[in-house]
């Protein structure tokens, strides 16, 4: 992620105006939805930047930080995600007061959150879940815990207290869990997608780093032939040209190779799809054709979020 004042974060500003309308909103519901490395995490951070300049109060909560074995069960993850904001809003977690086990998990999350978090702060919480994908890959929990979150934007349109809490979503691919539109927090606030930089943005982030390009963008389309826009990319390879590093046909030619600036990138997704087998053939699928392929539903999301492959429009 681009820390915040750092002169390297691109800013989008109409998008980024937009969100910080939307969370002053009673009961407000932010989605945001990119691939890996795209931008979601620094975006995120200046939203909660945001968020304290209006002297909301903010958690933010990852996730991938949680242990498989508290993701797969729903008594075990909505108490961790009671008492991490607990936590972060520095109070006492007094779970075992709220926690009732004849209710069931989910009505004593809810009322842990409307009858202490919300009651003990004065001000509008806004609570960002980064991640979110990490819980698609649990199917029974999903099934709980996402028609969970609807129901609290649900009660804000009913309930004053539920208009202190702001939600922030944010995910890297589709969600692949079936559930009832009704149900789904995934059709509801406001969606944010974010793109790849084009070719002018490119040409203003290399400005920031110091280089010199013509202005008619021949460097930054040759840097786009081999990356595209993808941000992450893109911003690492203009660190390392800004520093004099290499040269852009040196950065070029070793790009796509294990001694590139690309090599922990490259190594990562090699981790990936030697562990799943059935993503590194759907990837072998794409790359052998020479027309769009289908794939199926839950593998095609997959590749996306890890920004492997684009999805087209059907015909």
């Amino acid at each position: 992620s681009v820390p915040l004042g750092s002169p390297f974060y691109l800013e989008r500003a109409s998008l980024e105006e937009e969100v910080y309308q939307e969370i002053r909103k009673p009961g407000a519901l932010v989605r945001i939805k990119a691939p890996r490395e795209m931008g979601k995490t620094s975006l995120l951070l200046r939203i909660l930047d945001y968020a304290k300049r209006q002297s909301y109060r903010t958690v933010s909560l990852n996730l991938e930080q949680v242990d498989q074995a508290i993701l797969s069960d729903l008594n075990q993850f909505l108490r961790w995600l009671c008492a991490n904001t607990a936590r972060q809003l520095q109070l006492k977690p007094n779970l075992d007061e709220y926690w009732d086990e004849d209710l069931g998990s989910k009505i004593s999350c809810t009322s842990y959150i409307e009858n202490y978090l919300l009651e003990s702060i004065a001000t509008p919480l806004v609570l960002a879940l980064d991640e979110v994908n990490q819980i698609f890959e649990h199917p029974q929990v999903s099934k709980d815990f996402l028609p969970l979150l609807r129901s609290w934007y649900e009660e804000s349109k009913t309930l004053p207290i539920w208009q202190k809490l702001r939600l922030i979503v944010v995910h890297s691919t589709e969600i692949y869990v079936p559930l009832q539109l009704n149900q789904s927090p995934f059709n509801v606030g406001l969606p944010v997608q974010l793109n790849t930089f084009s070719k002018k943005e490119v040409q203003q982030l290399a400005q920031r780093y110091g280089l010199d390009w013509e202005q008619e963008g021949e460097e930054a389309r040759q840097l786009m032939d081999m990356v595209g826009g993808h941000p992450a990319l893109v911003q690492i390879a203009l660190y390392h040209l800004g520093r004099g590093n290499l040269t852009l046909a040196q950065l070029l030619k070793t790009a796509p190779t294990s001694t590139g600036i690309y090599s922990h990138h490259l190594q990562r997704h090699l981790i990936v799809l030697k562990e799943q087998p059935e993503l590194a053939n759907a990837l072998n699928t794409v790359m052998s054709a020479i027309e769009p392929v289908q794939l199926e539903s839950i593998l095609a999301y997959k590749l996306i979020s890890l920004g492997l492959i684009k999805q087209s429009e059907s015909r």
